[in-house]
């Protein structure tokens, strides 16, 4: 990328840029963060797809959600007798199903944070670190992501049946003497984790656009990311 032209400027710490640095191969500020968007909407569109689909969650390791960490003793406890791993790993099965059945609720939000991004915001995307965009992305749809996704979750935990495989793992493990009553927010806890995978899966197709030229689908992502080659 061509140079970047910097005045510090005390005690402010601000970064100036010029005109021709903030462009590349002769396109304006405002192309440049179009094709940025352009970006983000690719690697959202292919992130909510790949989580929405069947096992998206359930058969990728890297963002399949767990049996819920801070009941471990129900786990361990159930699994030790006949038939609790079968309850357990249906109840993980479920809770997966439901990320994926409520993937889909998360590309709107990321397409509106997409639509108000600013040229500032551009540029620091585009001379960021790898990952740039998916902070920007996170830090400005977390929040609403978690607000929208919780209800949906909630009653996808019912629909797919998450919340019946559960009720029948803690049957089996209150019938253990001398068990404490557990009851974790199944819905917190399902949300939390669908927005990790996500952003999991975000950052993933950020690296690839940022790394290989093939994934650069339309001629201006393909001018814009040209020159970090």
């Amino acid at each position: 990328m061509k140079k970047l032209l910097a005045v510090l400027l005390l005690p402010g710490l601000f970064l100036l840029y010029s005109c021709d640095t903030l462009s590349t191969e002769g396109l304006t500020d405002e192309e440049v963060v179009a094709g940025l968007k352009e970006a983000l909407e690719v690697g959202s569109t292919n992130s909510t797809s790949k989580a929405s689909a069947p096992d998206g969650f359930n058969g990728n390791p890297r963002i399949r959600i767990p049996f819920p960490e801070e009941v471990s003793v129900v786990q361990n406890l159930v699994g030790a007798i006949p038939g609790g791993n079968t309850a357990i790993d249906l109840f993980v099965e479920k809770l997966n199903r439901t990320a994926e059945d409520a993937s889909d609720e998360a590309l709107p939000i990321f397409v509106d944070a997409i639509s108000n991004m600013t040229i500032q915001d551009g540029m620091n995307i585009l001379l960021g670190h790898d990952s740039a965009a998916t902070e920007f992305l996170r830090v400005n749809t977390y929040d609403d992501l978690k607000t929208t996704y919780k209800p949906d979750i909630e009653n996808s935990l019912n629909r797919v049946g998450a919340q019946n495989a559960w009720t029948s793992v803690i049957d089996i493990y209150n019938g253990i003497p001398l068990t404490n009553p557990v009851n974790p927010d199944l819905a917190d806890y399902t949300t939390g984790k669908a927005l990790d995978g996500l952003f999991t899966l975000v950052s993933d197709e950020e690296k690839l656009i940022r790394d290989n030229p093939s994934a650069r689908i339309t001629d201006l992502l393909q001018k814009v990311f040209a020159e970090q080659d």
